[in-house]
């Protein structure tokens, strides 16, 4: 049996967690000072502190900094070709955000090879895992065709398993919402479905009604793939509700929640995924993530990167604007954005650092996870491994 390389990271200011066993002493992110972590081929082998680390092949020695688990994005756009910078300006000079601008990069995405796609979606992810992010969910949603939707989703699935249908974006100029409906739950699901795990529709005004999500969902359902739901972004609307009743792991979004919405995301256990990054962009209200918390809701954090509403890939942006804009506590923010986006792609391999777990780390330029927040905008990765692997950083 071949040896396994191990890599003991010592000299950790502070660790991040996430492990609920150590939150009796930890709290919500299981803290531990002057840790130590040991990586063996893929996955976290050990844990605790630096002073009874075991030997390992290798030796890192974090200097005192601290070091977060990699941040898991269950929500990003990023296979699309183009560019929307002059709709951002516009909307910042006074025109509002609606959806109809998806149109415009559903033209230049048909119009691109894969060859153009791939190489996009490589920069954004790289662009990502220098920012600390080591898992992504990727969605389609902007071929809204047969063979767009399904090679967009082959082009999304060479870099992560965690592929989402999303023929349901909006409906195309070119047909009806009946008609674009009878399409996307025949010949372009039977397309997608062998390159997705997930299936989204964007249920708003403008978009596809609850009747029309419900149809979507179930013939997904049908296909072998778990639902997922942009819902609530630009008004009031029955798509939340929606979500609980079938039970979705997360529902995205959820800008206007009524007390009913609340009410059932809190019995249901569906996990609000909030996307900060869109209401700075498109300067909507913000969630209200303070009321979700203390209703017992269980909330994530995600980017939405995408080349309309956010074109940020940036979580610790997220972060900062969770912590400023929607009244989370830097832990409630940092638990979010790692343990919660891994529970909103019903994961419990990533998001965490305990043994048997996947060894995605964040090694940060600052003494404490709280500078995520403190110091938005600085570039604070000093150093990241992704399933035990160093790819950012002197060791990568």
């Amino acid at each position: 049996m071949s040896h396994q390389l191990s890599t003991v990271i010592t000299g950790i200011g502070e660790l991040t967690t996430n492990d609920p066993e150590r939150a009796e002493q930890g709290g919500l992110l299981g803290l531990v000072h002057d840790a130590a972590v040991v990586v063996e081929g893929t996955r976290v082998a050990w844990v605790g502190p630096a002073a009874e680390a075991p030997d390992a092949d290798v030796q890192v020695d974090a200097g005192g900094r601290a070091v977060v688990p990699g941040f898991v994005d269950s929500h990003s756009h990023l296979v699309f070709a183009g560019d929307r910078s002059a709709e951002f300006e516009a909307r910042m000079t006074g025109q509002p955000y609606t959806a109809g601008g998806i149109r415009t990069t559903v033209a230049r995405t048909r119009a691109a090879t894969d060859e153009q796609l791939t190489s996009h979606v490589a920069r954004l992810v790289a662009e990502m895992r220098a920012q600390g992010t080591t898992s992504i969910e990727i969605k389609s949603g902007y071929g809204l065709s047969v063979h767009d939707e399904a090679r967009s989703l082959a082009v999304a699935r060479q870099f992560t398993e965690d592929t989402t249908f999303l023929g349901a974006h909006v409906v195309p100029a070119e047909t009806t919402p009946e008609d674009y409906v009878d399409l996307v739950t025949g010949p372009m699901l039977a397309a997608a479905a062998p390159h997705a795990r997930w299936i989204d529709v964007f249920c708003e005004d403008g978009a596809f009604d609850v009747d029309q999500a419900r149809t979507i969902l179930a013939a997904g359902s049908d296909s072998g793939l778990r639902g997922r739901l942009h819902a609530n972004q630009l008004t009031y609307g029955g798509g939340v509700q929606l979500a609980c009743e079938l039970g979705l792991v997360a529902v995205d979004h959820c800008t206007y929640l009524s007390d009913a919405d609340v009410s059932a995301l809190a019995s249901s256990g569906t996990i609000a995924t909030l996307l900060p990054g869109v209401e700075f962009s498109t300067r909507q209200p913000y969630p209200d993530a303070r009321g979700l918390l203390d209703a017992g809701v269980r909330v994530a954090l995600a980017s939405d990167c995408n080349p309309g509403s956010c074109f940020t890939s940036s979580m610790a942006l997220c972060i900062a604007l969770a912590v400023r804009e929607m009244r989370m506590s830097p832990a409630e923010a940092l638990h979010a954005a790692t343990a919660m986006g891994a529970a909103a792609l019903d994961r419990d391999d990533v998001g965490v650092i305990a043994p048997g777990k996947m060894a995605d780390l964040v090694l940060l330029e600052a003494p404490s996870y709280v500078h995520l927040a403190y110091r938005p905008g600085v570039p604070l990765v000093a150093g990241v491994w992704q399933a035990g692997r160093p790819v950012v950083g002197p060791w990568g």
